[in-house]
């Protein structure tokens, strides 16, 4: 039996440098070695070792040795520290973005939606939001029995907008007017007063350029403009006109664009109806009924699968999906459906390529006039004005040429993009006809027989379709 005090003649001791872990290993081995295990806690104590030692792997050292002549084992294991919880921000009201924004489900399971918009307002002095310190952690400790501090959580600081109070102690934010709660860019919480138009936006009213919410109890008419760093809700229909939202905008009605005017939010446009109409969403376009020969575009969805759910005409962009009942019609008007980037990429890189085929004929013609001017030169009958004139075409080559590589790898970042087609789809509840085009990417079908119930999804460098489950 080896004694406590003559077993550093035959073990050693290590520690990690975090002193996260302790290891035991044998310098010397002897076949008839033997200790108790109080003897290697005294030896581990010996050697600064005050927490974690593992009691089963002490045990199993004294009783069978020979186990371990040939390993380096962890003989003791500090407790790591748990980080705190960072603090957060909870609000105390609903946003309208939220759950509140989505279409009225009634009992009896239909979907109204007309009722699109349930605005959340609160009164002056009205608890908005309340902010909750950070966690400090739990220390750990080391194998030496040294504390091991803990990473204290992050503070949330409130992020604070227009019309709002923050209590004397930090903690909490209330509203400083009687109004709308809405988040902006960054986040910042805001209350905006809802401005509100009691019959048309026409010429009684002109045209509005509101910092808050519109509710609009009328038409907006055609030529006429309505601004809005909130949202903007229509309770009639919409016309030629132009209607511009940070947040979202709700249309009762329909819009009947003829071809002009421009409908763009922030966030997501609902409306019952679009003809001959522009309409862009940073995020989803969901229309009840119908898109007839218009041009919509959504940075995420456009939903038009409501009982009549059509799309016919004119062009629809969606980020990710477009989703339609039916799509197309039986005299194969032509119908383009375009998903898998953003649409606002889609359209800059048909602008880029414009754009470079200009600055290669621009550059031919300065390549051109440069070899004649250079001809002239290498026989020595350049006068200063040609010479003057070749400098600065020297000068324009170079610029031109700057201009053609960062055209050229814009292009080519956006064709990459374009590549990211994962999460692209077109989903047909009812019949696709004849005379649609499927854009998925930078790649395209055209649709020549009617198909019903199907997916177009992008697969193995083509665009399949398969039966919707």
């Amino acid at each position: 039996m080896i004694g406590q005090y003559a077993l550093h003649q035959y073990l050693k001791v290590s520690i990690a440098d975090d002193k996260s872990v302790a290891y035991l290993e044998f310098i010397k081995r002897e076949e008839d070695f033997a200790c108790p295990a109080e003897d290697v806690y005294d030896f581990l104590k010996d050697h600064g070792i005050r927490h974690g030692i593992q009691q089963e792997t002490v045990d199993r050292f004294a009783g069978h040795p020979d186990e371990f002549f040939f390993s380096k084992v962890p003989i003791a294991l500090g407790t790591p520290p748990q980080n705190g919880e960072d603090g957060r921000v909870v609000l105390s009201v609903q946003l309208e973005e939220e759950e509140s924004r989505r279409p009225m489900e009634m009992e009896n399971g239909q979907v109204d939606y007309k009722e699109i918009v349930r605005l959340s307002n609160v009164r002056k002095g009205q608890l908005i939001a309340e902010q909750y310190p950070p966690d400090p952690g739990v220390p750990g400790l080391n194998v030496l029995g040294e504390e091991v501090p803990a990473k204290p959580g992050k503070n949330a600081p409130f992020r604070v907008g227009k019309n709002v109070l923050i209590s004397a102690d930090g903690s909490s934010m209330y509203a400083a007017i009687d109004g709308l709660v809405s988040t902006t860019d960054k986040g910042k919480i805001n209350v905006f007063p809802v401005y509100e138009v009691k019959g048309d936006v026409d010429y009684s009213t002109g045209n509005i350029d509101f910092v808050g919410t519109v509710v609009i109890r009328g038409n907006v008419l055609t030529g006429f403009s309505v601004k809005s760093a909130g949202d903007i809700r229509v309770i009639g229909g919409v016309e030629g006109a132009e209607l511009t939202a940070a947040g979202s905008i709700e249309i009762t009605g329909g819009i009947i664009g003829y071809n002009k005017g421009l409908v763009s939010a922030g966030q997501n446009v609902k409306v019952s109806f679009i003809q001959d109409g522009n309409v862009t969403a940073a995020q989803d376009v969901i229309v009840s009924q119908s898109i007839m020969h218009s041009n919509v575009r959504a940075g995420r969805d456009i939903l038009c699968n409501g009982p009549k759910g059509l799309i016919v005409g004119g062009v629809s962009q969606a980020g990710e999906r477009v989703v339609a009942r039916t799509i197309g019609n039986t005299m194969s008007t032509a119908t383009s459906i375009e998903v898998g980037v953003l649409p606002e990429l889609r359209n800059e890189i048909n602008e880029l390529r414009q754009e470079l085929r200009l600055l290669l004929e621009n550059a031919d013609k300065t390549h051109k006039a440069l070899y004649l001017l250079n001809q002239l030169a290498m026989a020595g009958t350049l006068s200063p004005d040609k010479m003057a004139m070749r400098v600065k075409l020297n000068a324009t080559k170079q610029s031109q040429q700057r201009e053609e590589n960062r055209v050229r790898e814009r292009i080519l970042e956006i064709e990459r993009m374009l590549e990211d087609t994962d999460r692209a789809r077109v989903e047909v509840i009812r019949t696709i006809y004849g005379g649609a085009k499927i854009v998925i990417g930078r790649y395209t079908r055209f649709i020549k027989d009617p198909a019903e119930r199907v997916s177009f999804r992008y697969s193995d460098g083509d665009i399949t379709f398969s039966p919707n489950i």
